[in-house]
């Protein structure tokens, strides 16, 4: 099943390379997610959760915003698929990221 959502994106890093003679190519988005209560109590507040999206190549789609990006991070426009997991558990898996404002849309 499809999820649209709008996030907020505080960094991307690049990974690509080579391990124990496989290579590997991912890019990864650090999105802000709030905090879950749970068993042990309460929470208030956000953090950031990384998500896969893309091999590489993907950074190179926002390599230009570097020395641009804001400390506050970035809008983002969010794709998500919902897949069932282990334990009757749901999960996130991102299918889709584009800037969410016309000024980062257009330079992305």
């Amino acid at each position: 099943m499809k999820l649209n959502s709008n996030a907020v994106c505080t960094g991307i890093k690049e990974s690509k390379g080579e391990f124990e003679g496989k290579p590997f190519s991912s890019t990864t988005f650090h999105l802000i997610v709030e905090v879950a209560d749970n068993g042990a109590g309460r929470s208030i507040g956000a953090v950031t959760r990384p998500m896969k999206f893309g091999d590489a190549s993907e950074f190179e789609k926002w390599a230009h915003l570097k020395n641009s990006w804001p400390v506050t991070g970035v809008p983002v426009a969010c794709v998500f698929d919902v897949v069932a997991g282990a334990d009757n558990a749901t999960k996130l898996v991102l299918i889709d990221i584009k800037p969410a404002n016309d000024t980062a849309r257009k330079a992305a």
